[in-house]
């Protein structure tokens, strides 16, 4: 898909299909004891949860533990990182494959860290992850969205593997002689709050996407001149691809029309067809997949790859998002966005220190759900898919109101 916009390289092929978790517990638990100083020099946060919540997930140390995260951000592995440190316990994690390179690649490998293909049904991962949970004791982090959101306050659809998983493991365990061990899904909300105004940087990023697109500022609030950058963008777009400026429209629809329009001609180059109910966020980690394997064959993978970004980009952005709360953090998560597209890059850092807040939700114990999963397994998963995210929506909308 050729566009007017220059990107940055396209990522290199990856050689290694799998990245096995190679935890070391000493060279952990070191870089645990080293989070309160770490964590603010390099990734500009401190980590903040209850003594209570600690204290909750301390008493299921016997039990094997899921957690489930939301995933607003691309520091939030560190911050969970962190969350370990401060309840004591080692966890294993879910990783994109595309964070496995170099040194960097080894360092998180011994951290407990380990890779999936997003989009491609990786057996490879699937299995470990199976593994890991018949260990008694376990803790393995997910991020049940899928990938990062962008988004500080809402939550996005959980994919059903994440429950499937730990059910599966407990369906095959219920066979065994003995009691039932116990399993516990843990929804865990994660917030951050800039831990300083943010007036001015909010003001000099409109100005910074004003000049950027030729907008002459004129006399109007930050909310409205984020609606005309934001315009300015859509309307851009749209002509890059070809679409006319739907402007009898009201914005979710249009935006709406763009995303599923880009996503169908991505696939259309690579000959791919997608079911009517797979969300945009699927097909887009499905092509790259298939780009990063290097299956794919066109003659524009690195327009095709940048395409896929900024569908993601914009995945979950929707009109009202400041509107209905304007808080700091929303009016960034969105400028960010827009910067991202505007400066034509796939990363933006945070504007300013910041705090991690954690509220634990109710955990779920599975050892009372093997029966209902026996008897129907698609109905079960469903259901507890849909428990778990009201869930960590229900508290990310507490910790908004604190």
């Amino acid at each position: 898909m050729a566009g007017s916009l220059v990107y940055p390289p396209y990522p290199a092929t990856m050689t290694a299909d799998f990245f096995p978790p190679q935890q070391q517990p000493v060279l952990v638990r070191l870089v645990q004891g080293t989070c309160f100083f770490l964590l603010p020099k390099l990734y500009g946060f401190r980590v903040s949860v209850s003594e209570d919540d600690v204290a909750r997930l301390r008493n299921l140390d016997d039990a094997r533990l899921v957690y489930l995260f939301n995933h607003p951000t691309m520091e939030d592995g560190m911050a969970v990182f962190g969350l370990s440190a401060q309840v004591g316990q080692l966890f294993h994690y879910i990783v994109a494959r595309e964070s496995f390179k170099g040194i960097l690649g080894k360092f998180i490998q011994a951290l407990g860290c380990y890779s999936i293909r997003r989009g491609m049904g990786d057996r490879a991962s699937i299995a470990e992850t199976l593994r890991l949970l018949k260990e008694p004791r376990c803790r393995v982090v997910i991020f049940p969205e899928g990938g990062c959101s962008y988004q500080n306050d809402v939550v996005q659809p959980f994919r059903s593997g994440a429950i499937q998983m730990p059910l599966q493991v407990m369906a095959q365990l219920a066979k065994k002689e003995g009691p039932l061990p116990n399993m516990y899904l843990v929804p865990v909300s994660l917030k951050y709050r800039y831990t300083r105004p943010m007036g001015q940087v909010i003001e000099q990023t409109l100005v910074g996407l004003e000049q950027a697109l030729g907008i002459q500022e004129q006399k109007k609030n930050r909310y409205e001149r984020l609606l005309a950058i934001a315009a300015h963008v859509l309307n851009r777009i749209e002509s890059e691809y070809g679409l006319s400026h739907a402007t009898e429209l009201d914005w979710n629809p249009r935006i709406d029309r763009l995303r599923h329009h880009v996503i169908d001609q991505c696939e259309k180059q690579l000959g791919l067809s997608s079911p009517d109910h797979m969300p945009i966020r699927e097909r887009v980690y499905k092509i790259q997949s298939l780009l990063d394997s290097g299956e794919a064959q066109t003659n524009n993978n690195e327009a095709l790859y940048w395409t896929t970004v900024r569908l993601l980009n914009f995945d979950a952005i929707y009109d009202g998002y400041v509107a209905e709360n304007p808080t700091p953090e929303r009016f960034l998560d969105t400028l960010m966005r827009l910067e991202r597209e505007v400066y034509q890059t796939e990363h933006i850092k945070p504007k300013a220190d910041r705090r991690a807040y954690f509220k634990v939700g109710e955990p779920v114990n599975l050892k009372d759900y093997v029966a209902d999963f026996r008897k129907d397994k698609t109905d079960t998963v469903e259901q507890l898919t849909q428990l778990l995210r009201a869930e960590v929506q229900k508290n990310l909308d507490l910790l908004a109101a604190d």
